[in-house]
């Protein structure tokens, strides 16, 4: 299934609307922490807050921000604060961010609970990585923590173009990889994938043990890939020897043997069409079971949200949920599941049975 719908009749899903529950400066991710009955969100700009969720599933920001970075970081090109995650007891928050010189940055804080709820305490700040980026764009930026602690991160080819170093190859970079982050910040950082481009965003499924990631594509395809995590370890997924699913550059030590070819791809200037894929969260919640398991996918210039839906072959069929959001930048869910889209111009949307 590359997109032409050849993987048979589309599923029953039920018709879904969208809900706008907020307005927020560039909301870029959003997520329960662990015990908490609030929301947080990261805005890209560098403030993470806490969020009510009211009685109507509006979500009101609760009092000031509880992390302002935005002194160590800039929104220039494809800048700014990028990613966030909970250690899975809530006790740690984990930031992406480039720094004002664009270098890639994860950091730890710790969040302490008290009378007035919970606070990150600013000065317990721990820089677990660094990366150098090359170019303002393609920073990646993804963490999420799986259900063994584990801290994921995501970085991008360092940018410009069609990889101009061939980081994505290249094993002695972090850059175009996927990473399991070393919590103790000394020891090294493990490469797990390799040949992304600039993978945004990515989702564990922890019913089903795989991995779902959205990798932006250069010129023309956009692609999904879905890898049992067993098979993650040194998988290749291709860029810059392929663009999707089509062979791309050919120079020297550009194109593996054996890439992991994605499950899902569109054409910029196709259908759905776009121009940048925006991943991405698996679908387990309770109201809508007909998209139990599936992989949610936007595009930034599209604006259309899709379901795919993995068979036991792992065949993928895409399903339009006819929704319309202004630039969506992310997804995020609720500790229900709920699943919301967050756009780049501030509205927060709730998907929900129509």
């Amino acid at each position: 299934g590359s997109g032409d719908g050849s993987a048979g009749p589309a599923p029953e899903v039920g018709a879904v609307k969208t809900t706008e529950v907020a307005v927020l400066d560039e909301p870029i991710m959003l997520l329960p922490r662990p015990g908490d009955d609030h929301l947080w969100v990261a805005e890209r700009a560098g403030l993470v807050r806490r969020l009510t969720v009211d009685d109507d599933g509006s979500l009101t920001p609760d009092g000031d921000p509880v992390l302002d970075l935005t002194d160590l970081t800039t929104t220039e090109s494809e800048r700014g604060l990028l990613g966030m995650a909970f250690s899975a007891d809530g006790a740690a928050l984990y930031v992406s961010h480039t720094d004002p010189d664009g270098t890639s940055i994860v950091a730890a804080y710790d969040v302490a609970d008290g009378d007035d709820g919970p606070t990150v305490e600013a000065d317990t700040r721990q820089v677990l990585l660094t990366q150098e980026q090359p170019f303002p764009n393609h920073n990646g930026g993804h963490l999420l923590v799986d259900g063994d602690g584990q801290l994921w991160f995501g970085l991008g080819d360092g940018g410009s173009g069609d990889d101009p170093d061939n980081n994505a190859q290249d094993p002695d970079t972090l850059l175009g990889k996927l990473l399991r982050v070393d919590l103790s910040g000394d020891e090294e950082h493990e490469i797990v994938a390799l040949g992304l481009r600039n993978p945004w965003r990515f989702a564990i499924d922890p019913q089903d043990q795989v991995m779902w990631i959205a990798d932006v594509g250069q010129n023309e395809i956009e692609e999904v890939n879905r890898t049992p995590l067993a098979d993650l370890p040194d998988a290749n997924f291709g860029w810059s020897g392929y663009e999707g699913d089509q062979p791309y550059l050919d120079g020297a030590g550009r194109r593996p043997d054996d890439p992991v070819m994605p499950v899902f791809t569109y054409r910029h200037d196709g259908d759905p069409g776009g121009c940048s894929v925006t991943g991405g969260v698996v679908y387990r919640g309770t109201d809508l079971p007909g998209l139990d398991g599936a992989y949610l996918i936007s595009d930034y210039c599209g604006g259309w949200v899709q379901a795919l839906l993995a068979d036991d072959e792992g065949a993928v069929t895409p399903v339009d949920l006819g929704l319309e959001v202004p630039g969506p930048i992310s997804f995020g869910t609720d500790a229900d599941g709920h699943v919301y889209v967050l756009s780049a111009e501030g509205p927060v949307l709730r998907i929900a049975p129509a």
